[in-house]
């Protein structure tokens, strides 16, 4: 019987946290750079309400469509950045991916919306909203990874075929 490994002591020894090697300079490097991006996606976000703006008793369509599209961008991200297509630094994903594109995406907006189609009766439509936000983003994390997979592989063909 072999001696279990010894259990990681953080997140900077844990090879699970990211599957390409702790981020240089330790945990403050990323923690900058996920608030860096979280500014700026909650700030794209804003502005998307702003530019879209839905009315109280309407159906939340801008929330609708940053989470769907938040979600899609996170599938080309994690294509090309997570399954290493494009070589980029460590700082990326957190930077972009959860950063950025988590404060883009805005998952308690959501619920708060359904809760206050509820709270309007709606009950059909807030059941409607609930599975269409989820239904969409899980489709469009899968669509945009499958369509960035391919681009890569088409532009992988065409360089060899060079």
């Amino acid at each position: 019987m072999s001696p279990a490994a010894p259990a990681p002591q953080g997140p900077d020894d844990d090879p699970a946290a990211d599957p390409h090697g702790p981020a240089p300079g330790g945990t403050w490097p990323v923690l900058a750079a996920v608030s860096a991006g979280g500014a700026l996606g909650t700030a794209a976000r804003y502005a998307a309400t702003l530019a879209w703006p839905t009315a109280p008793d309407a159906f939340p369509w801008t929330v609708f469509a940053v989470n769907v599209t938040g979600c899609a961008l996170i599938g080309v991200l994690m294509a090309l950045v997570a399954e290493r297509a494009v070589p980029a630094h460590p700082l990326v994903r957190p930077f972009l991916g959860v950063g950025v594109l988590g404060g883009f995406t805005t998952f308690s907006t959501y619920a708060a919306d359904v809760s206050k189609l509820l709270a309007r009766q709606e009950v059909l439509t807030a059941l409607a909203y609930a599975g269409a936000t989820v239904a969409a983003a899980l489709g469009a994390v899968w669509a945009a990874t499958t369509a960035t997979r391919a681009a890569v592989d088409r532009g992988r063909r065409a360089v060899r075929a060079r």
